[in-house]
Protein backbone atom coordinates (compact mmCIF):
# COMPACT_ATOMS: atom_id res chain seq x y z
CA UNK A 1 0.00 0.00 0.00
CA UNK A 2 1.05 3.59 -0.54
CA UNK A 3 -0.12 6.83 1.01
CA UNK A 4 -0.05 9.72 -1.41
CA UNK A 5 -0.36 13.45 -1.23
CA UNK A 6 -2.35 14.55 -4.21
CA UNK A 7 -0.04 17.47 -4.79
CA UNK A 8 3.21 15.62 -4.27
CA UNK A 9 5.82 15.97 -7.06
CA UNK A 10 3.25 17.74 -9.19
CA UNK A 11 5.78 19.17 -11.61
CA UNK A 12 8.55 16.61 -11.43
CA UNK A 13 10.10 16.20 -14.87
CA UNK A 14 11.37 12.79 -13.79
CA UNK A 15 7.86 11.43 -13.89
CA UNK A 16 6.40 9.98 -17.10
CA UNK A 17 4.38 12.42 -19.17
CA UNK A 18 1.14 10.58 -18.38
CA UNK A 19 1.75 11.12 -14.65
CA UNK A 20 2.73 14.79 -15.06
CA UNK A 21 -0.33 15.54 -17.16
CA UNK A 22 -2.82 13.82 -14.90
CA UNK A 23 -5.80 16.22 -14.56
CA UNK A 24 -5.88 18.10 -11.26
CA UNK A 25 -9.62 18.78 -11.27
CA UNK A 26 -12.73 18.14 -13.34
CA UNK A 27 -12.08 21.21 -15.51
CA UNK A 28 -9.01 19.41 -16.93
CA UNK A 29 -10.69 16.02 -17.19
CA UNK A 30 -11.81 14.92 -20.66
CA UNK A 31 -14.29 12.26 -21.63
CA UNK A 32 -16.88 10.45 -19.49
CA UNK A 33 -19.32 13.31 -19.90
CA UNK A 34 -22.17 10.95 -19.10
CA UNK A 35 -20.74 10.90 -15.55
CA UNK A 36 -18.88 14.17 -14.99
CA UNK A 37 -20.61 16.51 -17.43
CA UNK A 38 -22.52 19.48 -16.03
CA UNK A 39 -25.41 18.28 -13.91
CA UNK A 40 -24.41 14.60 -14.16
CA UNK A 41 -24.51 12.32 -11.14
CA UNK A 42 -20.81 11.91 -10.39
CA UNK A 43 -20.13 15.60 -10.89
CA UNK A 44 -22.92 16.43 -8.41
CA UNK A 45 -21.60 13.95 -5.84
CA UNK A 46 -18.09 15.40 -6.05
CA UNK A 47 -19.26 19.01 -5.88
CA UNK A 48 -21.49 18.30 -2.88
CA UNK A 49 -18.76 16.26 -1.15
CA UNK A 50 -21.14 13.33 -0.73
CA UNK A 51 -19.16 10.67 -2.54
CA UNK A 52 -20.12 7.09 -1.58
CA UNK A 53 -17.93 4.03 -2.04
CA UNK A 54 -17.49 3.57 -5.78
CA UNK A 55 -16.42 0.93 -8.28
CA UNK A 56 -15.12 2.37 -11.56
CA UNK A 57 -15.47 -0.20 -14.33
CA UNK A 58 -13.88 0.46 -17.70
CA UNK A 59 -10.98 -0.28 -20.06
CA UNK A 60 -7.40 0.87 -19.32
CA UNK A 61 -6.46 4.52 -19.63
CA UNK A 62 -9.92 6.09 -19.46
CA UNK A 63 -9.53 7.99 -16.17
CA UNK A 64 -10.38 5.64 -13.31
CA UNK A 65 -7.35 6.49 -11.17
CA UNK A 66 -7.54 10.15 -12.13
CA UNK A 67 -11.15 10.43 -10.99
CA UNK A 68 -10.23 8.85 -7.66
CA UNK A 69 -7.47 11.39 -7.13
CA UNK A 70 -9.71 14.30 -8.15
CA UNK A 71 -12.29 13.13 -5.61
CA UNK A 72 -9.63 12.94 -2.90
CA UNK A 73 -8.36 16.40 -3.79
CA UNK A 74 -11.82 17.93 -3.85
CA UNK A 75 -12.82 16.42 -0.53
CA UNK A 76 -9.40 17.11 1.09
CA UNK A 77 -9.28 13.49 2.16
CA UNK A 78 -6.30 11.33 2.99
CA UNK A 79 -5.61 9.23 -0.11
CA UNK A 80 -4.26 5.69 0.15
CA UNK A 81 -3.67 3.19 -2.64
CA UNK A 82 -3.43 -0.56 -2.42
CA UNK A 83 -1.84 -3.09 -4.72
CA UNK A 84 -3.11 -6.65 -4.94
CA UNK A 85 0.46 -7.83 -5.39
CA UNK A 86 2.03 -6.18 -2.34
CA UNK A 87 -0.86 -5.74 0.10
CA UNK A 88 -1.60 -8.59 2.45
CA UNK A 89 -4.35 -8.80 5.06
CA UNK A 90 -2.02 -7.45 7.77
CA UNK A 91 -1.11 -4.33 5.75
CA UNK A 92 -4.75 -3.68 4.90
CA UNK A 93 -5.85 -3.88 8.54
CA UNK A 94 -3.02 -1.57 9.66
CA UNK A 95 -4.13 1.16 7.28
CA UNK A 96 -7.80 0.61 8.12
CA UNK A 97 -7.08 1.11 11.83
CA UNK A 98 -5.23 4.30 10.97
CA UNK A 99 -8.29 5.46 9.00
CA UNK A 100 -10.38 4.76 12.08
CA UNK A 101 -8.18 7.16 14.08
CA UNK A 102 -8.46 9.84 11.37
CA UNK A 103 -12.26 9.54 11.52
CA UNK A 104 -12.25 10.44 15.24
CA UNK A 105 -10.63 13.77 14.32
CA UNK A 106 -13.08 14.43 11.49
CA UNK A 107 -10.67 13.50 8.70
CA UNK A 108 -11.78 11.47 5.71
CA UNK A 109 -9.84 8.63 4.15
CA UNK A 110 -10.26 7.51 0.56
CA UNK A 111 -8.84 4.09 -0.18
CA UNK A 112 -8.14 3.49 -3.85
CA UNK A 113 -7.80 -0.11 -5.00
CA UNK A 114 -6.51 -0.36 -8.54
CA UNK A 115 -7.37 -3.60 -10.32
CA UNK A 116 -9.63 -4.64 -7.47
CA UNK A 117 -10.51 -7.79 -9.42
CA UNK A 118 -6.99 -9.07 -8.61
CA UNK A 119 -7.69 -8.98 -4.86
CA UNK A 120 -8.79 -12.33 -3.47
CA UNK A 121 -11.94 -12.73 -1.36
CA UNK A 122 -10.07 -12.50 1.96
CA UNK A 123 -8.39 -9.27 0.91
CA UNK A 124 -11.68 -7.75 -0.20
CA UNK A 125 -13.40 -8.92 3.00
CA UNK A 126 -10.80 -7.04 5.06
CA UNK A 127 -12.15 -3.72 3.77
CA UNK A 128 -15.82 -4.52 4.39
CA UNK A 129 -16.24 -3.62 8.09
CA UNK A 130 -14.54 -0.26 7.59
CA UNK A 131 -16.74 0.54 4.59
CA UNK A 132 -19.82 -0.43 6.62
CA UNK A 133 -19.04 1.91 9.53
CA UNK A 134 -17.88 4.77 7.31
CA UNK A 135 -14.21 4.81 8.34
CA UNK A 136 -13.21 4.81 4.67
CA UNK A 137 -14.63 5.66 1.30
CA UNK A 138 -13.53 2.85 -0.98
CA UNK A 139 -12.90 3.51 -4.66
CA UNK A 140 -12.13 0.42 -6.70
CA UNK A 141 -11.03 0.35 -10.32
CA UNK A 142 -11.43 -2.67 -12.53
CA UNK A 143 -11.33 -3.65 -16.18
CA UNK A 144 -13.45 -6.73 -15.44
CA UNK A 145 -17.17 -7.03 -14.78
CA UNK A 146 -17.52 -6.25 -11.05
CA UNK A 147 -20.57 -8.51 -10.82
CA UNK A 148 -18.22 -11.47 -11.13
CA UNK A 149 -14.98 -10.11 -9.71
CA UNK A 150 -15.98 -8.08 -6.65
CA UNK A 151 -17.22 -9.49 -3.33
CA UNK A 152 -21.03 -9.31 -3.35
CA UNK A 153 -21.21 -7.66 0.09
CA UNK A 154 -18.68 -5.02 -0.96
CA UNK A 155 -20.41 -4.49 -4.30
CA UNK A 156 -23.81 -3.98 -2.64
CA UNK A 157 -22.32 -1.11 -0.58
CA UNK A 158 -20.78 0.59 -3.60
CA UNK A 159 -22.06 2.54 -6.57
CA UNK A 160 -20.82 1.19 -9.89
CA UNK A 161 -19.90 3.72 -12.58
CA UNK A 162 -19.14 2.47 -16.09
CA UNK A 163 -16.41 4.37 -17.94
CA UNK A 164 -16.15 4.27 -21.72
CA UNK A 165 -13.25 4.36 -24.15
CA UNK A 166 -12.22 7.93 -24.88
CA UNK A 167 -13.12 9.39 -28.24
CA UNK A 168 -10.30 10.26 -30.63
CA UNK A 169 -11.20 13.94 -30.23
CA UNK A 170 -10.84 13.65 -26.44
CA UNK A 171 -7.36 12.18 -26.79
CA UNK A 172 -6.35 14.82 -29.33
CA UNK A 173 -7.31 17.45 -26.76
CA UNK A 174 -5.11 15.74 -24.15
CA UNK A 175 -2.17 15.53 -26.55
CA UNK A 176 -2.38 19.19 -27.52
CA UNK A 177 -2.53 20.18 -23.87
CA UNK A 178 0.54 18.08 -23.12
CA UNK A 179 2.44 19.89 -25.87
CA UNK A 180 1.48 23.37 -24.65
CA UNK A 181 1.36 22.86 -20.86
CA UNK A 182 4.56 23.55 -18.84
CA UNK A 183 3.96 20.26 -17.02
CA UNK A 184 4.43 18.58 -20.36
CA UNK A 185 6.43 20.09 -23.22
CA UNK A 186 5.18 23.66 -22.93
CA UNK A 187 8.73 24.91 -22.32
CA UNK A 188 9.88 23.27 -25.56
CA UNK A 189 9.25 24.22 -29.17
CA UNK A 190 7.70 21.12 -30.71
CA UNK A 191 6.93 21.04 -34.41
CA UNK A 192 4.22 18.42 -34.88
CA UNK A 193 1.28 18.46 -37.29
CA UNK A 194 -2.40 17.96 -36.46
CA UNK A 195 -2.31 14.88 -38.69
CA UNK A 196 0.39 13.32 -36.52
CA UNK A 197 -1.53 14.12 -33.36
CA UNK A 198 -4.60 12.49 -34.91
CA UNK A 199 -2.56 9.40 -35.78
CA UNK A 200 -1.31 9.06 -32.22
CA UNK A 201 -4.84 9.50 -30.90
CA UNK A 202 -6.20 6.88 -33.30
CA UNK A 203 -3.54 4.33 -32.47
CA UNK A 204 -4.18 4.80 -28.75
CA UNK A 205 -7.61 3.22 -29.31
CA UNK A 206 -9.33 5.11 -26.48
CA UNK A 207 -6.45 4.83 -23.98
CA UNK A 208 -5.25 8.25 -22.77
CA UNK A 209 -2.23 6.89 -20.90
CA UNK A 210 -1.05 5.02 -23.99
CA UNK A 211 -1.41 8.11 -26.16
CA UNK A 212 0.65 10.28 -23.78
CA UNK A 213 3.34 7.61 -23.52
CA UNK A 214 3.54 7.48 -27.32
CA UNK A 215 3.69 11.27 -27.58
CA UNK A 216 6.50 11.42 -25.04
CA UNK A 217 8.48 8.80 -26.94
CA UNK A 218 7.91 10.60 -30.24
CA UNK A 219 9.06 13.98 -28.89
CA UNK A 220 12.07 12.59 -27.04
CA UNK A 221 13.16 10.92 -30.27
CA UNK A 222 12.48 13.96 -32.47
CA UNK A 223 15.11 15.84 -34.50
CA UNK A 224 16.51 18.79 -32.54
CA UNK A 225 17.26 21.70 -34.87
CA UNK A 226 19.91 24.36 -34.40
CA UNK A 227 17.36 26.80 -32.99
CA UNK A 228 16.22 24.24 -30.39
CA UNK A 229 13.01 23.27 -32.19
CA UNK A 230 12.07 19.61 -31.88
CA UNK A 231 10.97 18.48 -35.33
CA UNK A 232 8.70 15.44 -35.55
CA UNK A 233 8.79 13.59 -38.86
CA UNK A 234 6.36 11.00 -40.15
CA UNK A 235 9.21 8.51 -40.33
CA UNK A 236 10.11 8.94 -36.67
CA UNK A 237 6.45 8.75 -35.68
CA UNK A 238 5.98 5.46 -37.53
CA UNK A 239 9.10 4.07 -35.91
CA UNK A 240 7.88 4.98 -32.44
CA UNK A 241 4.49 3.41 -32.90
CA UNK A 242 6.08 0.43 -34.62
CA UNK A 243 3.56 0.35 -37.45
CA UNK A 244 2.88 2.08 -40.70
CA UNK A 245 0.05 4.48 -41.05
CA UNK A 246 -2.79 2.34 -42.38
CA UNK A 247 -5.55 3.75 -44.53
CA UNK A 248 -8.30 3.23 -42.03
CA UNK A 249 -10.59 5.63 -40.20
CA UNK A 250 -12.81 3.95 -37.63
CA UNK A 251 -15.48 6.59 -38.15
CA UNK A 252 -15.11 7.19 -41.87
CA UNK A 253 -15.89 5.61 -45.21
CA UNK A 254 -12.84 3.33 -45.23
CA UNK A 255 -14.07 1.68 -42.04
CA UNK A 256 -17.22 0.53 -43.82
CA UNK A 257 -15.30 -0.39 -46.95
CA UNK A 258 -12.99 -2.74 -45.07
CA UNK A 259 -15.65 -4.41 -42.91
CA UNK A 260 -17.59 -4.90 -46.15
CA UNK A 261 -14.49 -6.45 -47.72
CA UNK A 262 -14.14 -8.83 -44.77
CA UNK A 263 -17.80 -9.86 -44.91
CA UNK A 264 -17.83 -10.40 -48.67
CA UNK A 265 -14.54 -12.31 -48.63
CA UNK A 266 -15.98 -14.75 -46.07
CA UNK A 267 -19.20 -15.00 -48.12
CA UNK A 268 -17.13 -15.85 -51.20
CA UNK A 269 -15.25 -18.55 -49.23
CA UNK A 270 -11.93 -16.71 -49.69
CA UNK A 271 -10.14 -17.44 -46.43
CA UNK A 272 -6.91 -15.68 -47.42
CA UNK A 273 -8.65 -12.42 -48.33
CA UNK A 274 -10.77 -12.60 -45.18
CA UNK A 275 -7.69 -12.92 -42.95
CA UNK A 276 -6.01 -10.02 -44.78
CA UNK A 277 -8.96 -7.66 -44.23
CA UNK A 278 -9.16 -8.82 -40.62
CA UNK A 279 -5.49 -7.91 -40.13
CA UNK A 280 -6.05 -4.51 -41.77
CA UNK A 281 -8.72 -3.72 -39.22
CA UNK A 282 -6.96 -5.00 -36.12
CA UNK A 283 -3.57 -3.49 -36.95
CA UNK A 284 -5.22 -0.12 -37.49
CA UNK A 285 -6.64 -0.22 -33.97
CA UNK A 286 -10.20 -1.47 -34.55
CA UNK A 287 -12.04 -2.75 -31.49
CA UNK A 288 -11.83 -6.58 -31.70
CA UNK A 289 -15.29 -6.84 -30.12
CA UNK A 290 -16.72 -4.90 -33.06
CA UNK A 291 -15.17 -7.40 -35.48
CA UNK A 292 -16.41 -10.32 -33.36
CA UNK A 293 -19.97 -8.91 -33.46
CA UNK A 294 -19.83 -8.68 -37.26
CA UNK A 295 -18.56 -12.27 -37.50
CA UNK A 296 -21.42 -13.39 -35.24
CA UNK A 297 -23.90 -11.71 -37.56
CA UNK A 298 -22.27 -13.45 -40.52
CA UNK A 299 -22.61 -16.84 -38.80
CA UNK A 300 -26.41 -16.65 -39.08
CA UNK A 301 -26.82 -14.39 -42.08
CA UNK A 302 -24.54 -16.31 -44.45
CA UNK A 303 -23.96 -19.74 -42.89
CA UNK A 304 -27.04 -20.44 -40.82
CA UNK A 305 -28.15 -24.04 -40.47
CA UNK A 306 -25.79 -25.15 -43.22
CA UNK A 307 -23.35 -25.36 -40.30
CA UNK A 308 -24.99 -24.72 -36.90
CA UNK A 309 -21.54 -24.76 -35.25
CA UNK A 310 -20.71 -21.47 -36.96
CA UNK A 311 -22.72 -19.57 -34.35
CA UNK A 312 -20.92 -21.42 -31.53
CA UNK A 313 -17.52 -20.55 -33.02
CA UNK A 314 -18.49 -16.88 -33.44
CA UNK A 315 -19.78 -16.54 -29.87
CA UNK A 316 -16.70 -18.29 -28.50
CA UNK A 317 -14.47 -15.88 -30.44
CA UNK A 318 -16.41 -12.91 -29.02
CA UNK A 319 -15.98 -14.22 -25.48
CA UNK A 320 -12.26 -14.82 -26.03
CA UNK A 321 -11.86 -11.23 -27.27
CA UNK A 322 -13.68 -9.99 -24.19
CA UNK A 323 -11.54 -12.07 -21.84
CA UNK A 324 -8.06 -11.29 -23.13
CA UNK A 325 -8.28 -8.43 -25.65
CA UNK A 326 -5.67 -7.41 -28.18
CA UNK A 327 -3.16 -8.42 -29.34
CA UNK A 328 -3.68 -11.98 -28.06
CA UNK A 329 -7.26 -12.33 -29.29
CA UNK A 330 -6.21 -11.78 -32.91
CA UNK A 331 -5.68 -15.53 -33.27
CA UNK A 332 -9.21 -16.28 -32.02
CA UNK A 333 -10.71 -13.92 -34.57
CA UNK A 334 -8.54 -15.47 -37.27
CA UNK A 335 -9.88 -18.91 -36.36
CA UNK A 336 -13.47 -17.66 -36.52
CA UNK A 337 -12.97 -15.81 -39.81
CA UNK A 338 -11.35 -18.81 -41.52
CA UNK A 339 -14.10 -21.09 -40.20
CA UNK A 340 -16.80 -18.80 -41.62
CA UNK A 341 -15.02 -18.53 -44.95
CA UNK A 342 -14.74 -22.32 -45.35
CA UNK A 343 -18.18 -23.20 -43.97
CA UNK A 344 -21.04 -24.15 -46.34
CA UNK A 345 -23.24 -21.14 -47.01
CA UNK A 346 -26.95 -20.54 -46.64
CA UNK A 347 -28.82 -17.26 -46.38
CA UNK A 348 -32.12 -19.03 -45.64
CA UNK A 349 -32.26 -17.46 -42.14
CA UNK A 350 -32.14 -13.92 -43.48
CA UNK A 351 -34.57 -14.65 -46.31
CA UNK A 352 -37.00 -16.27 -43.86
CA UNK A 353 -36.93 -13.35 -41.46
CA UNK A 354 -37.30 -10.66 -44.14
CA UNK A 355 -40.29 -12.47 -45.65
CA UNK A 356 -41.91 -12.85 -42.22
CA UNK A 357 -41.08 -9.22 -41.40
CA UNK A 358 -42.87 -7.98 -44.52
CA UNK A 359 -45.97 -9.97 -43.61
CA UNK A 360 -45.78 -8.84 -39.98
CA UNK A 361 -45.67 -5.19 -41.06
CA UNK A 362 -48.52 -5.62 -43.50
CA UNK A 363 -50.69 -7.74 -41.20
CA UNK A 364 -49.82 -6.08 -37.89
CA UNK A 365 -53.35 -6.37 -36.49
CA UNK A 366 -53.90 -10.08 -37.22
CA UNK A 367 -55.28 -11.76 -34.08
CA UNK A 368 -53.52 -14.73 -32.49
CA UNK A 369 -55.59 -17.90 -33.14
CA UNK A 370 -57.68 -18.72 -30.08
CA UNK A 371 -56.25 -22.23 -29.74
CA UNK A 372 -52.69 -20.95 -29.05
CA UNK A 373 -53.63 -18.02 -26.82
CA UNK A 374 -52.64 -18.09 -23.17
CA UNK A 375 -55.57 -18.60 -20.80
CA UNK A 376 -54.44 -17.80 -17.23
CA UNK A 377 -57.91 -16.74 -16.00
CA UNK A 378 -61.36 -18.35 -16.03
CA UNK A 379 -62.75 -15.41 -18.01
CA UNK A 380 -60.24 -16.02 -20.77
CA UNK A 381 -61.13 -19.70 -20.82
CA UNK A 382 -64.82 -18.75 -21.10
CA UNK A 383 -63.93 -16.57 -24.09
CA UNK A 384 -62.35 -19.56 -25.82
CA UNK A 385 -58.70 -18.79 -25.11
CA UNK A 386 -56.71 -21.99 -25.47
CA UNK A 387 -59.71 -23.97 -26.75
CA UNK A 388 -58.57 -26.63 -29.15
CA UNK A 389 -54.96 -26.47 -28.10
CA UNK A 390 -53.17 -29.77 -28.58
CA UNK A 391 -50.04 -30.50 -26.53
CA UNK A 392 -47.57 -32.03 -29.01
CA UNK A 393 -45.91 -34.24 -26.38
CA UNK A 394 -49.18 -36.07 -25.80
CA UNK A 395 -49.12 -37.44 -29.34
CA UNK A 396 -47.12 -40.37 -30.65
CA UNK A 397 -45.32 -38.38 -33.36
CA UNK A 398 -44.82 -35.34 -31.07
CA UNK A 399 -46.60 -33.20 -33.64
CA UNK A 400 -50.17 -32.09 -34.45
CA UNK A 401 -51.96 -30.51 -37.40
CA UNK A 402 -53.06 -27.58 -35.24
CA UNK A 403 -53.14 -24.16 -36.98
CA UNK A 404 -50.62 -21.66 -35.57
CA UNK A 405 -50.61 -18.89 -38.18
CA UNK A 406 -53.36 -16.24 -38.44
CA UNK A 407 -56.17 -17.18 -40.85
CA UNK A 408 -55.03 -14.72 -43.52
CA UNK A 409 -51.52 -16.19 -43.58
CA UNK A 410 -52.29 -19.89 -43.59
CA UNK A 411 -50.03 -21.61 -46.11
CA UNK A 412 -47.24 -19.03 -45.96
CA UNK A 413 -43.71 -20.49 -46.10
CA UNK A 414 -40.79 -18.43 -44.82
CA UNK A 415 -37.98 -20.85 -44.15
CA UNK A 416 -36.79 -22.46 -47.38
CA UNK A 417 -33.70 -24.54 -46.62
CA UNK A 418 -30.95 -25.03 -49.15
CA UNK A 419 -28.96 -28.12 -50.11
CA UNK A 420 -25.83 -26.80 -48.38
CA UNK A 421 -24.05 -28.66 -45.61
CA UNK A 422 -26.10 -29.68 -42.58
CA UNK A 423 -29.11 -27.79 -43.90
CA UNK A 424 -29.90 -30.81 -46.05
CA UNK A 425 -30.95 -32.58 -42.84
CA UNK A 426 -33.16 -29.65 -41.83
CA UNK A 427 -34.74 -29.67 -45.29
CA UNK A 428 -35.53 -33.35 -45.02
CA UNK A 429 -37.03 -32.88 -41.55
CA UNK A 430 -39.11 -29.90 -42.70
CA UNK A 431 -40.45 -31.80 -45.72
CA UNK A 432 -41.39 -34.80 -43.57
CA UNK A 433 -43.28 -32.50 -41.15
CA UNK A 434 -45.17 -30.90 -44.05
CA UNK A 435 -46.11 -34.31 -45.48
CA UNK A 436 -47.29 -35.48 -42.06
CA UNK A 437 -49.52 -32.42 -41.65
CA UNK A 438 -51.00 -32.87 -45.11
CA UNK A 439 -51.93 -36.47 -44.34
CA UNK A 440 -53.44 -35.58 -40.93
CA UNK A 441 -55.69 -32.68 -41.85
Amino acid sequence: MEQISIFENENSKDEPLAARMRPRDLSEFVGQQHLVGEGKILSKLIESDRVPSIIFWGPPGVGKTTLAQIIASKTKANFTTFSAVTSGIKEIRTVMQQADRYTRFGEKTIVFIDEIHRFNKAQQDAFLPFVEKGSITLIGATTENPSFEVNGALLSRSKVFVLKNLETSDIEQLLKRAISDPRGFGDERVNITDEMIHMIAEFANGDARSSLTTLEMVILNGDIKADGTIDITMESLEQCISKKSLLYDKNGEEHYNIISALHKSMRNSDADAAVYWLARMLEAGEDPLYVARRVTRFASEDVGLADPRAMEIAIAAYQACHFIGMPECSVHLTEAVIYMALAPKSNAMEVAYFAARDDAQEHMAEPVPLNIRNAPTSLMKDLGYGKGYRYAHDYEDKITSMQCLPDSLVGREYYKPTEQGAEVRFKERLNSIKEWKKSHK
